[in-house]
């Protein structure tokens, strides 16, 4: 018999069977991309330019400057930006972009590259052996120095950066441009347009371009925005010395800066079709002119260069001395000619010292303390003004910041590398040029422009940013060690020494010195009243408090003769307490 099984459909098993529905994939939400610009240095002030750029995780570093100190800042020779972001950030850092090779763009790198690492330096032309040299002087710093042409583009995984020429002070000065998501963030360097330079010409058409592609932020320099006139042409300034070589007789000494290689070499044609030979002194000169020679910036017949130790063999009227100092630098040779203290050269009656170069602002008294001296010794003294035009800016005046605005047609606008007033000055001119008012940006260092698709925001102080001073060994000098000396210069000091027993007994009346706070008629009399109210102070603290620690001691009578001077005299001199044991 047939055995009739009733099929009994397993729904469990069917349904295990079925094909399952793939759940759509959900598209990856991009990120929104965030572009940060802000300086380290350059803002405020002329030089210590060091300008940063984010995009996304990757840091690029623009420049690395240094700022020479002046007077106000004692015992402080050089200034740089404080590198704590960038050491916390060094992993992000793709690369350190430099514009040119002036000091205020480079002087700050071997301090840099002795606490950041980067991955690589880029730097074109004339630029690469300047930072070359200067490395020389730090045998123990490792560092990667590519040299980028005119037409080349860096490529980094969220960016680009491409180069536009520029005219300049110094050859081979660039512009660049960081691609970004939302147009190109450009940085102008130290620029001006000279429609007749000594080297190659602007790159117009490249400005013109970017302009066109987008430009979304503009970081562009400020240094000449008070000035209306358009700066004159180096050629212009090369006919003026021309003229002026071939109507001076006796010796030409020529002050001008080392890096102006283009008036340097004007200076050394001039000498030639005047048949006078040159003598170089100054460190800086020196190697720049080596450097320019290597590269072909320079050109003269082998033998018209000379060394400082051939001048005794060339006659007076046959010589031309091309030296620095035409700042008024203690230490450069010019100074030292002037005070009469250089080795080698001895001012004579018929000199003619041609300063080719103009007053960094700051240096005005110690450059007429030169001409002085100069004019003193029997030197006639030929300056750059409107009759004798011996020099010409290398930084964009009004009228070329309006044409680099136009060129680049910014989303908005950072105006860099100068003075407040110089950078409010820029914002005026922008808005003349259309820019909107809250599309331009003046920083101060540490301050942030985030740039998304939202628009553009300024974060207060978001990165550590401050002044780091060095002196001339490049130690670091603290902050209160500069407090120090400043109130030493302005207050004077006012030392107090204590001999005590072990008892903490007053052996004799404590020992005052007064540095800079009274004429000696008074000084006596004054550093008598002052011990006797120290051994005051110091009697009584003893006799209110026996244990008291010899710091805290030293501490409380200087406060407490802090507020008896100031309320006697109306000063506030530097106190210096020492309390010395007798054995």
């Amino acid at each position: 018999m047939e055995n009739n099984k009733t099929n009994v459909l397993d729904l469990t098993k069917v349904k295990n069977n079925i094909p399952k529905k793939k759940k759509p994939r959900k598209k990856p939400v991009k990120k929104e991309q965030n572009v940060k610009v802000y300086s380290l240095g350059g803002l405020g002030v002329i030089g210590m330019n060091m300008y940063v750029v984010e995009v996304d995780n990757e840091i690029i570093v623009i420049d690395a400057g240094v700022l020479f100190a002046d007077d106000d800042v004692h015992g402080v020779n050089y200034i740089i930006p404080d590198f704590t972001h960038l050491i916390k950030n060094e992993k992000r850092i793709v690369g350190l972009f430099i514009t040119h090779g002036h000091e205020d763009h480079i002087g700050g790198l071997p301090f840099l590259l002795q606490k950041v690492k980067i991955p690589t330096i880029y730097a074109a032309g004339i630029a690469v052996p300047l930072i070359q040299n200067k490395l020389l002087e730090f045998p123990d710093i490792e560092y990667n120095l590519e040299e980028f042409e005119s037409d080349d583009v860096i490529n980094f995984k969220h960016t680009s950066v491409s180069f536009f020429r520029t005219n300049h002070s110094i050859p081979d000065s660039y512009g660049l441009a960081i691609k970004t998501k939302y147009g190109y963030v450009v940085n102008s360097g130290d620029f001006k347009f000279d429609f007749s330079p000594l080297g190659h010409m602007s790159d117009f058409n490249k400005m013109t371009k970017l302009g066109e592609q987008g430009v979304i932020c503009l970081l562009s320099e400020s240094t000449n925005a008070n000035i209306e006139e358009f700066s004159s042409s180096e050629k212009k300034i090369a006919e003026t010395l021309n003229s002026l070589f071939h109507q001076i007789e006796g010796r030409i000494i020529v002050a001008t800066f080392a890096s102006n290689v283009y008036r340097v070499q004007q200076i050394i044609a001039s000498s030639i079709e005047c048949g006078r030979k040159v003598i170089v002194f100054g460190h800086s000169m020196e190697k720049t002119i080596e450097a320019a020679i290597k590269l072909n910036y320079i050109d003269a017949p082998k033998g018209w260069i000379l060394r400082a130790r051939e001048l005794k063999k060339i006659e007076t009227e046959h010589v031309t001395i091309l030296c620095t100092g035409s700042q008024g630098e203690p230490l450069a040779a010019l100074s030292r000619i002037a005070a009469g203290t250089h080795k080698q050269i001895q001012l004579l009656p018929d000199d003619t010292i041609i300063y080719s170069s103009k007053p960094i602002p700051g240096n005005e008294q110690f450059i007429n303390r030169n001409i002085n001296n100069l004019v003193h010794a029997g030197a006639h003294v030929i300056k750059n003004n409107p009759l004798t035009d011996t020099h010409t800016t290398g930084h964009a005046s009004q009228n070329e910041l309006r044409m680099m605005l136009s060129f680049m047609k910014p989303k908005y606008l950072v105006p860099v590398h100068g003075e407040y007033f110089m950078l409010r000055k820029h914002v005026k001119i922008a808005l003349e040029c259309g820019i909107e008012k809250e599309n331009c940006f003046v920083l101060a260092p540490g301050d942030v422009l985030n740039i998304n698709k939202s628009g553009a925001t300024v974060l207060k102080e978001a990165v550590q940013a401050s002044d780091v001073y060095l002196d001339s060994s490049l130690s670091d000098v603290d902050s209160n060690v500069l407090k120090e000396r400043r109130k030493m210069a302005a207050e004077g000091l006012v030392s107090v020494t204590y001999f005590i027993n072990r008892k903490k007994q007053i052996l004799n009346k404590p020992i005052v010195t007064l540095n800079g706070f009274s004429t000696p008629d008074k000084a006596t009399e004054l550093e008598e009243k002052i011990s006797n109210k120290c051994e005051e102070i110091y009697i009584n603290m003893i006799n209110e408090n026996p244990g008291i620690t010899y710091s805290n001691l030293e501490r409380q009578i200087s406060i407490q003769m802090n507020h008896y001077i100031y309320n006697k005299m109306d000063r506030r001199p530097l106190i210096v307490v020492s309390i010395k044991k007798a054995r």
